[in-house]
């Protein structure tokens, strides 16, 4: 349902069914938001890419074969 639809059917409620509706959003989106974890300081992110960045550096200089795991490009990947 498209949120113009939701809003919509929402307006065919009565105020005490919609103030009961909205109550029960802000509880899931509550419970969503403390089973999410805080995002890594900046800082932190920056560190990480500027040291991998550099361990694959060599890789990107020039004559650094950035093709050799192509060989691998057939076979299924699951993460």
């Amino acid at each position: 349902m498209k949120r113009v639809d939701f809003l919509k059917e929402l307006q065919k409620l009565t105020p005490a069914e919609r103030l009961a509706v909205i109550e029960a959003a802000v509880k899931q989106l509550r419970a969503d938001l403390e089973c999410t974890p805080e995002p890594e300081p900046l800082a932190l992110r920056k560190k990480k890419m500027a040291a991998a960045a550099q361990a694959l550096q060599a890789d990107y200089a020039a004559g650094g074969e950035l093709t050799a795991f192509t060989a691998l490009d057939a076979e299924d990947f699951h993460a």
